[in-house]
């Protein structure tokens, strides 16, 4: 059986600088959840061999995404914060 490939960003992007497909986002969420879960529930699980080491990236992708979204909330906060009446900057 083969493995199913995902096509994905190989550097985080900006949600505005790409225009997917609500499929791609789904399989791709879909994809992040299930290493998730994966690696939640598994017992004995083998990372260099079967299923592990994609499973493992696609973990490691979902933290990469974490990371991205987290930075991007963080820079949306302040920019609202620098335009709150009040707060000496402008």
């Amino acid at each position: 059986m083969a493995t199913k490939t995902i096509a994905r960003p190989r550097t985080p992007v900006s949600p505005e600088d790409t225009a997917q497909d609500p499929a791609d986002l789904l399989e791709n969420t879909l994809s992040q959840l299930e290493a998730l879960l994966w690696v939640c529930h598994g017992e004995e699980i083998d990372w260099c061999s079967d299923d592990g080491p994609r499973q493992l990236d696609n973990l490691l992708w979902l933290a990469a995404d974490l990371a991205r979204k987290a930075a991007q909330l963080f820079q949306l906060n302040e920019k609202a914060r620098s335009a709150e009446p009040g707060t000496g900057s402008a």
